[in-house]
């Protein structure tokens, strides 16, 4: 996914990192910074699961990179903030896979996840 948005690079990429606000945009989520990553928790009190992120290359504000580390999700995501004239331009790389869900339905589960992702980078971005 590609934004570009009135913000500076600067400020884009504090709006992408401030982990805490992600869960707004994530229904049932909560997400926190820990130990050199993140960890969602998605559920309704004890019910649900944990999502842990492991930050693999960290340049801000250009770019930053996280490897899910679940059992029940896996993948990474990969974010790239370049400096435009007015503004930036943001761009959010991500695959993540769902233990349990089979590949005849890999296309559904890349669609949710484009919706999923783009309702987090759109909120983190609105001006």
């Amino acid at each position: 996914m590609v934004r570009e948005v009135p913000l500076t690079a600067e400020e884009a990429f504090t709006r992408l990192t401030d982990w805490s606000r992600h869960g707004d945009h994530v229904p049932l989520t909560k997400v926190h910074a820990v130990n050199g990553g993140i960890l969602a928790r998605t559920g309704i009190g004890p019910l649900g699961f944990d999502d842990p992120m492991r930050i693999v290359d960290w340049d801000p504000p250009r770019r930053f990179r996280l490897e899910k580390q679940g059992r029940v999700v896996t993948g990474w995501a990969e974010v790239t903030v370049t400096p435009l004239d007015l503004g930036s331009r943001v761009e959010w790389r991500e695959v993540a896979h769902t233990t349990g869900v089979p590949k005849a339905f890999a296309r559904a589960e890349r669609a949710v996840g484009r919706m999923l992702f783009s309702r987090v980078i759109d909120g983190l971005l609105r001006t």
